[in-house]
């Protein structure tokens, strides 16, 4: 497992896209604090960057790191929760947007979520993952990884490795060894939006 930990480190830090399993289905992933990665990663999808992008982060003290305020009743759910579980966060540490419209992207800010991975409210999903291959990765990598589910935008999400079509395959810089997949349910997550005022709102059970 490090050995395949450390190639798809190498990719991320260097500003590449990974196809990886996840603990729910096949992610395509990238470094969450880098623009241009996020904006690779939309046209890989064939998706409108108007949409927010599900982020894995190791432990609640990397979310804490990158939400401004963590509900308490988020830090609640995650104690209590025994299946994968995204929760929205209301307030994102949110790196610099272009500006006036410019078309180059900002530079990276590994200490803020890139502007593009963020709703337009500025919320953020956030994923602690209940896998080994994805804890490891994300912890050692030290910043938020994109967890995107690995299609074309409309087209059907798949469950495995196999279903995954080899236009994404060709797409990515690199795939993570399939063999891990062992890990992953297969089923997407629950998605729980929380607010600062101990609101809840269940999005997807």
């Amino acid at each position: 497992m490090k050995e395949e930990i450390q190639k798809a480190l190498e990719v991320l830090r260097k500003g590449g896209v990974i196809l990886y399993p996840t603990d729910t289905v096949w992610g395509i992933g990238c470094d969450a604090t880098d623009p241009q990665a996020v904006a690779r990663v939309y046209e890989i999808k064939k998706r409108s960057d108007s949409k927010s992008l599900v982020l894995l982060a190791s432990d609640m003290d990397m979310v804490s790191r990158y939400v401004k305020e963590v509900p308490e009743m988020a830090v609640q759910l995650v104690e209590v929760n025994d299946k994968p579980m995204t929760i929205i966060y209301p307030d994102a540490v949110c790196g610099d947007s272009p500006v006036n419209g410019a078309q180059e992207l900002p530079k990276q800010n590994r200490y803020a979520i890139a502007f593009n991975a963020v709703a337009e409210d500025g919320s953020v999903g956030i994923r602690v993952p209940m896998m080994e291959f994805c804890q490891q990765l994300v912890s050692r990598f030290g910043r938020p990884v994109v967890s995107t589910s690995a299609n074309i935008s409309g087209e059907a999400t798949p469950k495995k490795f196999s279903e995954i079509s080899q236009q994404i395959k060709e797409s990515v810089d690199h795939i993570v060894d399939p063999a891990f997949e062992r890990g992953s349910s297969g089923q997407a997550s629950s998605i729980i939006k929380v607010g600062l005022d101990y609101s809840i709102e269940i999005i997807r059970k």
